[in-house]
């Protein structure tokens, strides 16, 4: 797992989100009571993954970067 991912998932949990990481070595997001959101790639192959990823928690309010 790069870095970037790192603290992404960081940020991810410090919003209150859960991150489990499965057997196959992808993160997978679920809310605090246990619904399962999305799940990451533990080595992305397209540069988009991340991005698809982490949309459908922008959808649930997170802002990713958090400086924007």
């Amino acid at each position: 797992m790069d870095n970037d991912l790192r603290r992404l998932l960081k940020a991810i949990t410090a919003a209150g989100y859960v991150v489990v990481i499965n057997r196959k070595g992808h993160p997978e997001v679920y809310t605090a009571d246990g619904v399962w959101i999305t799940t990451f790639a533990g080595t992305p192959s397209d540069h988009r993954s991340h991005l698809n990823a982490l949309a459908p928690l922008k959808r649930r309010g997170f802002r990713w970067p958090p400086g924007r």
